[in-house]
């Protein structure tokens, strides 16, 4: 039997290979290439991605990376911060003079952002004078400008907060970094360890989720929810949009979702006001789970801080549970 066939026990006609229970194929090196069910694959980390080949590693191909990068880092992060190029100066200004630590973290988050929309609007004009004939080489002043304010919104990315309000998301926000100075071969390989830790995420929080209501007879019956979910979750963090499979992808994590935020406990006959508190209180955690596997799904890059709090809640409410039982 193949290592791709050892590794599964459930199979599903699209999506991360690996079994819903989290155990992982570890006699396969990292990089491997292989195809499943038509669909071709690589193995990071425990987990079989979805593979796709990089483009050529041209500035033009650069330019675009760079940009889709940095409407991602955007549509991910909390709102307000996509500063336009051309306010770069204005937005360091008002940086520098701030004094109150919460309101300065954010007019950091906004210089973030207009230092990323200037290096975009900069390099797609060094693309088009080299598509002029123009010279534009590694050392040229332009580029090295290019790298240098990618440099500092990295580094002030730090303080950016994911649109959750949870936690900072800087892995994400530093991507378009990495894709201006790694070729983009390498690139593509650090985007399958993020995708990969992003999964264990994934896996992580669905397995707290079902642990915590194991001994809840009112939630029995969202084991089954709360794995679909997860699969089709880490179908969408690797599939690209562009990926004619995301027409089978897309509808599997939406409904998937709908069905998990469908879900209405049951509710005992004369339960007394402390079992209806404690019902609510799972549906709350239930939902908060839904939410984080949902940000997962979407930033494809793992979320540590909120997989910690979300697994502790997950331990309290059983704790609670059993204490009651």
């Amino acid at each position: 039997m193949s290592a791709l066939r050892r590794v599964q026990r459930r199979d599903y006609e699209v999506g991360a290979m690996v079994d819903r229970g989290g155990e992982l194929d570890r006699d396969v090196a990292n990089g491997t290439q292989s195809v499943l069910e038509g669909k071709p694959v690589v193995f990071y980390d425990g987990y079989w991605i979805r593979y796709y080949e990089p483009p050529d590693d041209e500035l033009g191909e650069r330019q675009r990376l760079i940009e889709h990068l940095t409407r991602r880092a955007f549509h991910h992060t909390e709102p307000g911060i996509n500063t336009p190029g051309n306010r770069l100066e204005e937005a360091r200004t008002y940086y520098e003079a701030e004094t109150d630590p919460a309101r300065k973290r954010v007019n950091a988050a906004m210089l973030a952002g207009a230092l990323f929309n200037r290096t975009t609007d900069i390099f797609h004009s060094i693309v088009e004078l080299r598509r002029a004939g123009v010279s534009i080489g590694l050392d040229n002043e332009l580029m090295k400008l290019c790298g240098n304010y990618l440099r500092e919104a990295m580094e002030l990315g730090k303080q950016v907060k994911h649109h959750s309000g949870e936690e900072g998301i800087d892995e994400l926000w530093g991507e378009p970094l990495k894709a201006f100075t790694m070729p983009v071969p390498e690139f593509y390989v650090s985007r399958y360890v993020k995708i990969a830790q992003a999964m264990r995420n994934i896996d992580q929080v669905a397995q707290g989720a079902v642990d915590a209501f194991t001994r809840d007879p009112a939630f029995i019956a969202t084991e089954s929810l709360i794995y679909e979910f997860s699969t089709a979750a880490k179908l969408e963090a690797e599939t690209m949009r562009s990926d004619p499979a995301i027409f089978q992808v897309w509808p599997k994590f939406v409904s998937a979702a709908e069905r998990l935020s469908a879900f209405c406990p049951t509710v005992e006959a004369g339960a007394p006001k402390e079992r209806r508190w404690e019902i609510a209180e799972g549906l709350r955690l239930l939902l908060s789970g839904k939410e984080l596997l949902t940000h997962l799904a979407g930033a494809r890059v793992p979320m540590p801080s909120s997989t910690r709090t979300f697994l502790s809640r997950c331990a309290d409410y059983a704790a609670y549970r059993a204490a009651t039982c």
